[in-house]
């Protein structure tokens, strides 16, 4: 009986939160209020992209507590208010995700065909155009955390395409950081390789990088204080 229990719930909630017309603000509610920790995994993994193979990249500030609905609810809103400012930006596909917290995030991927050439870390003009209209946004958000991922195709040696994945993300933390991001914003800046390949787009659709604005820890301090702006 317990176990029918659980899944129904599970699948209630897994309902709830894949509706499109629901906010950040209105997940962030629902995750912050804990659903219990088996919901809390499975929400995990779909929130954050990763499937049954294991893809999926994780972020979240380290806080060694849970989080409240309260919560929730404020980071949410916020997370709601840089997402629609993402959108806005030229050649960025924007999405909503959750971080290791429990709390919602912002994901943004920027693709090879803006950002670079073939096996090249240099960025093209168009890049850095829609970087310079993103560090905006980053820039009025100082107070969220930002991990930076290179990914790459499965073209090449595994040494080389790491160092390639690592050079792109590296190209723009330094534009971004040149722009006026401060550089202690940008907390992760990694390459990818082929970790994250997704077998659904073409290789060139692979040759991305993902930026992902989540709360920092003093964002996670300032929610929970009520002095959250």
């Amino acid at each position: 009986m317990k176990k029918i229990k659980f899944v129904s719930l599970m699948m209630s909630a897994l309902l709830i939160l894949g509706s499109c017309n629901m906010s950040n603000t209105a997940k962030g509610g629902i995750i912050g209020g804990g659903s219990g920790a088996a919901i809390g995994g499975v929400l995990g993994n779909i929130f954050s992209g990763k499937s049954d193979k294991g893809k999926g990249t994780a972020i979240g500030a380290a806080i060694g507590t849970a989080v409240g609905t309260g919560v929730g609810i404020l980071i949410g809103k916020k997370m709601d208010k840089a997402k629609a400012a993402a959108e806005q930006v030229a050649n960025a596909q924007v999405e909503s995700i959750q971080d290791a917290n429990g709390l919602q995030a912002v994901k943004v991927t920027f693709d090879y065909g803006i950002l670079f050439d073939f096996n090249s870390s240099n960025l093209k003009d168009a890049a850095k155009k829609s970087l310079s209209e993103f560090s905006n946004i980053l820039k009025s958000n100082a107070d969220m955390d930002v991990a930076i991922f290179g990914h790459t195709d499965k073209a090449g040696s595994l040494e080389a395409n790491q160092k390639v994945s690592k050079q792109r993300a590296q190209s723009v933390q330094n534009y971004l950081n040149g722009l006026g991001v401060s550089n202690s914003q940008i907390v992760t800046v990694e390459g990818k390789d082929y970790q994250e390949y997704d077998d659904a787009k073409t290789a060139a659709e692979n040759r991305r990088v993902e930026v992902y604005l989540y709360a920092s820890k003093e964002m996670i301090e300032a929610a929970s204080n009520g002095t959250l702006q």
